[in-house]
C-alpha cells in the first residue's frame, strides 16, 4: 500500500496557475481597475470593480455546515472545497467562499484551515499564516481604538468616561490565556487611573464582525462609529465616533476590506475573506466576498463555523438577515468517525467497525437535520468518507437519511478531489433548481424581546429546558432594549462540542439549562453577544499545542503547519 501523503505534501505539489487565469474563469478582466495581484497566486478584488457588477443576477448560495464537532474531525472546509470542485467538474460555474484562518488555532489545537487531502485551497502556507495581512489590519484598527480611549482619559477625560465602565477590550490574533485579565495605569497630569482591562482574540473582535457584515467602505466606517466603547459617569453611552475614531480605523482597513482570491488544487476560484469564530462570534466569511461571488458565478459554496447549532444558526439568523441573503441549499457534513464518538466510542477505538455506536450517534445528526428544517430548508447530508469506514457503517447513515426524506451522498473528495463529490454536486444542483419553492424563514422575529430570542434558540436549537441568568445580566438586557437595541439579533457564545454548555455531553442532550454568564452589546456590528457557560473569548493553548511541531526544515520549507 502506497504511503498516504500529508496535506502539506499534497499542497507543495500543486500546479498553481497565475491568479489572472483563475479570475478569467469568472470573467474578471486582467486590469488594474479590477484586481491587484498579491504575488503570482493571490489577488485582491478592487471595490470599484465590484460596483460595476452590482446589477448582475445572483447565483445560488449553498451553505455547508456540520454535526457537532469531535476530535475525530468532520471536515466542513474539505467538503466545501470538494463540492466547489465537484460543481465545476460537472460543468457548473462555482466559487467557494471561506473564512481566513486565525493564527490562534493554527498554532494551538486545530491546526490550519485550508481544507485537506486533494480538496484544499492554495497556497496553503500563506493562507494559514499572515496571508494578505487582513487579520493584522483588524487587530491594529481594534487596538487603535483602545489607545484612543486611554489617551482621551490621559488628557483630561472631556467626555467624562467612567473608567470602571469601559467595555472595549484589546485583542491579538493568538491564544494567550495570561492576557484575559490585565491591570493598566493611565497617568494623567495629576492623577493615576488604574483600571482592569483584558484581551480577546482578534476573531472575537467587534471590528472583525463589522468587517464581515459591512457592504462597503462607507458602511464599514458608519458601523465602526457606532461601536459602544464605554459609559459616562451619568450612565450615558460613549461611542467610537465621539473620539473621531471611525476615520483612522477605516483607513487601516481600507485594503483589508477588498476580498482575497486564491484557487483550489483543481484551479477553481476561492474567495477567502474575514474569519470570526462561530463559538464566540458569528462564524461566517465577509458579506462583501459572498455577495461578490454571487454576482460572478452560478453557484457559491460557503461554510459556517463548527456545528449547525452555532454556525448555521448564526449564518441564517444574523448574516442572512443583515445582508438580505437566502440560501438555496444547506449541506450537513457528517463522518462515521464522529458519529461513533457521539455514540460513546473513544478516539483510540475508532478504527474498529461499530454499527451500534453509529446508530447511537445518529441522534446528533438527526437533531441538526431537524434544526435546519426549522428554517424552512430540507438539507442534504454529505458523508465525508474516511479510508477505514465500512460499507455497513455508511449504509446505516444513508438508510437513516432516506427515512427522514433527506438526500445523502458519500463523498471521497479527500482522496479524489472534485471527482469524489460529483454525486453531491448533482444533488445540490437539483435542490437549487427547486429552491424557489423552499420556505426560508428566520428562527425568531426581530420584534421579540432579547430574552425571548435567547430562549428560542436555547429551546429550539439546543433543546434546553430553560435559560438562566443573574439579575445583573437581566438588567443589562433591559438596558439594551431601553437604549433602542431590542430589535438586534443575538449571537450565542458557547462551547462548540455539545448542544449543552458541558463539552463532555455528546449526542443530543435535552432538558438541560443554558446559564448566561455575560451579555455584550455590539452596537456597531448590530447584534448582542450572549456568553454562556465557561466559554472564553480569549482561548488558551492545549497541553501540547500545534506550535510544538511547527518549524522550518533543512530545505527551508515549513513543517508541521497542517
Amino acid at each position: 500500500m502506497a504511503a498516504v501523503k500529508s496535506d502539506i505534501e499534497i499542497a507543495r505539489k500543486a500546479k498553481m496557475r497565475p491568479i489572472k487565469d483563475i479570475l478569467a474563469k469568472i470573467k474578471v478582466p486582467d486590469s488594474n481597475k479590477a484586481f491587484s495581484p498579491m504575488g503570482r497566486h493571490i489577488a485582491k478584488i478592487n471595490l470599484e470593480y465590484l460596483k460595476t457588477i452590482k446589477n448582475k443576477k445572483d447565483g445560488n448560495l449553498i451553505l455547508v455546515t456540520a454535526i457537532t464537532p469531535t476530535p475525530a474531525g468532520e471536515g466542513k472546509t474539505t467538503v466545501s472545497v470538494g463540492l466547489n470542485d465537484g460543481l465545476n467538474k460537472i460543468g457548473k460555474k462555482s466559487i467557494v467562499c471561506l473564512r481566513e484562518p486565525s493564527l490562534g488555532p493554527s498554532f494551538g489545537m486545530k491546526g490550519g484551515a485550508a481544507g485537506g487531502g486533494y480538496s484544499q485551497v492554495v497556497p496553503m502556507e500563506q493562507i494559514n499564516l499572515h496571508f494578505t495581512g487582513d487579520f493584522h489590519a483588524i487587530t491594529s484598527a481594534h487596538n487603535l481604538l483602545s489607545a484612543l480611549i486611554d489617551n482621551h482619559i490621559y488628557w483630561g477625560n472631556k467626555l467624562d468616561i467612567d473608567d470602571k465602565k469601559i467595555v472595549w477590550k484589546r485583542v491579538m490574533d493568538m491564544n494567550d490565556r495570561a492576557l484575559r485579565a490585565i491591570n493598566i495605569n493611565t497617568k494623567g497630569a495629576s492623577k493615576n487611573f488604574p483600571r482592569e482591562d483584558g484581551f480577546d482574540i482578534t476573531v472575537a473582535s467587534e471590528v472583525m464582525a463589522i468587517f464581515c457584515l459591512s457592504n462597503n467602505l462607507k458602511d464599514l466606517e458608519k458601523k465602526i462609529g457606532n461601536i459602544t466603547i464605554a459609559y459616562k459617569k451619568d450612565g450615558k453611552p460613549v461611542y467610537a465616533k465621539d473620539l473621531n475614531a471611525q476615520g483612522p480605523m477605516t483607513v487601516l482597513l481600507k485594503e483589508a476590506i477588498r476580498p482575497n482570491v486564491t484557487q483550489t488544487l483543481e484551479n477553481n476560484p476561492a474567495f477567502i475573506h474575514g474569519g470570526p469564530f462561530a463559538n464566540i462570534a458569528h462564524g461566517c466569511n465577509s458579506v462583501i466576498a459572498t455577495k461578490s461571488a454571487l454576482k460572478l458565478s452560478d453557484y457559491v459554496v460557503t461554510e459556517a463555523g463548527f456545528g449547525a447549532d452555532l454556525g448555521a444558526e448564526k449564518f441564517l439568523d444574523i448574516k442572512c438577515r443583515k445582508a438580505n441573503l437566502k440560501p438555496s441549499c444547506v449541506v450537513i457534513v457528517a463522518t462515521v468517525r464522529a458519529l461513533k464518538m457521539h455514540g460513546g466510542v473513544e478516539k483510540e477505538d475508532l478504527k474498529k467497525e461499530n454499527i451500534h455506536a453509529v446508530k447511537k450517534g445518529l441522534v446528533n445528526l438527526e437533531r441538526h437535520i431537524n434544526n435546519i428544517k426549522k428554517f424552512g430548508i430540507n438539507p442534504v447530508v454529505a458523508i465525508n468518507h474516511f479510508v477505514l469506514d465500512t460499507k455497513a457503517e455508511i449504509k446505516i447513515i444513508s438508510d437513516f437519511c432516506k427515512k427522514l426524506n433527506v438526500k445523502v451522498s458519500e463523498c471521497t473528495h479527500w482522496a479524489n478531489g472534485g471527482k469524489g463529490t460529483k454525486d453531491l454536486a448533482k444533488k445540490v444542483v437539483e435542490i437549487c433548481k427547486k429552491s424557489k419553492k423552499n420556505n426560508f424563514k428566520f428562527l425568531y422575529n426581530e420584534k421579540e424581546t432579547l430574552w425571548n430570542k435567547i430562549e428560542t434558540i436555547a429551546k429550539e436549537i439546543y433543546k434546553a429546558s430553560k435559560i438562566t441568568a443573574d439579575e445583573k445580566v437581566k438588567e443589562e438586557l433591559i438596558k439594551f432594549e431601553k437604549n433602542g437595541y431590542g430589535k438586534l439579533p443575538v449571537c450565542i457564545a458557547k462551547t462548540q462540542y455539545s448542544f449543552s454548555v458541558d463539552p463532555k455531553l455528546k449526542g443530543a442532550p435535552s432538558d438541560h439549562e443554558i446559564p448566561i454568564r455575560e451579555v455584550r452589546l455590539s452596537s456597531g456590528a448590530e447584534f448582542i453577544v450572549v456568553i454562556c457557560g465557561s466559554i472564553m473569548t480569549m482561548p488558551g493553548l492545549p497541553r501540547v499545542p500545534a506550535a510544538d511541531s511547527i518549524k522550518i526544515n533543512k530545505k527551508g520549507e515549513i513543517d508541521g503547519l497542517f
